[in-house]
């Protein structure tokens, strides 16, 4: 019997290793996938010391406040498409409560290229019909592109088209090109150059082709960006009077902006 014993025990001790490295041998299950919301959103702010678009003050070369809201749904990592609204306050001769940006679109990115188009109405609510008894909301298509040649080098093209610019019955069509340098510790300088053309306005209006650029230097930290921009152009002031509503508004510009953008992403 203690011959059988000892024997026993000597089995069991030759194949427990067998056993446990067959036991070993069994993989884990992978663990489950986390499922990624398609949805995404983005809202920010600036805060600027004049609002200046495409070379012409809207806030009577005075500080100025924006805010804006985007709905994003991704199909995809290289295709997006997006809705938001955008708020301006501004300072203009028919005095709306504000400048109302609506748009939506589809982001497309291929490699370095990403792409952007879609369609914009600018709304300025409460306007004074005695001063423009004409509607100078607008609708406008556009088309982006950047291209990324490196870590430190981008370029880029855009083109913005409406056929009732400012309610005048002139098309309007801006095209512009830009390029940026990114630096060490979060400084980039940046630059466009920029051609607003029109179609012949109803009779009464004014408008004159014109050649817009800006160039200037931005800091980024976090969700943040101070930037300090130079604007210009070749507006003269009676023309620009007479298309703006103020010959001081067209002219060389230095323009302070802080602004703000949060995405979904960095609230986590």
């Amino acid at each position: 019997m203690k011959k059988f014993t000892t024997a026993a025990f000597a089995a069991l001790a030759l194949t427990a290793p067998a056993v446990a490295a067959d036991l070993g041998g069994l993989k884990k299950a992978p663990p489950a996938p986390v499922a990624v919301s398609p949805w995404d959103f983005a809202v920010g702010g600036k805060l600027m010391s004049d609002y200046n678009f495409r070379g012409i003050s809207q806030s009577d070369r005075s500080g100025a406040v924006t805010a804006y809201g985007e709905i994003r749904y991704n199909f995809s990592d290289s295709y997006q498409m997006y809705a938001g609204a955008q708020g301006w306050s501004v300072k203009l001769p028919t005095d709306p409560s504000m400048e109302l940006d609506l748009y939506a679109g589809v982001r497309p990115t291929y490699g370095a290229l990403a792409l952007d188009f879609g369609v914009m109405q600018y709304v300025y609510p409460s306007e004074l019909r005695s001063v423009a008894p004409y509607q100078t909301d607008f609708t406008e298509v556009y088309g982006k592109g950047t291209y990324t040649i490196n870590d430190m080098f981008s370029v880029g093209a855009n083109l913005f088209y409406t056929p009732d610019w400012l309610g005048t019955g002139a098309s309007g069509t801006y095209g512009s090109a830009t390029a940026k340098i990114t630096l060490p510790s979060n400084v980039s300088i940046s630059g466009e150059l920029g051609r607003y053309m029109f179609g012949t306005p109803n009779a009464g209006f004014t408008t004159e082709d014109y050649t817009y650029w800006n160039a200037g230097a931005s800091y980024a930290f976090k969700f943040a960006t101070l930037d300090l921009r130079y604007h210009d152009t070749t507006l003269k002031s009676g023309t620009c009077a007479a298309m703006a509503g103020n010959a001081k508004w067209c002219g060389t510009a230095y323009i302070a902006t802080l602004s703000f953008d949060l995405t979904s992403k960095d609230l986590k």
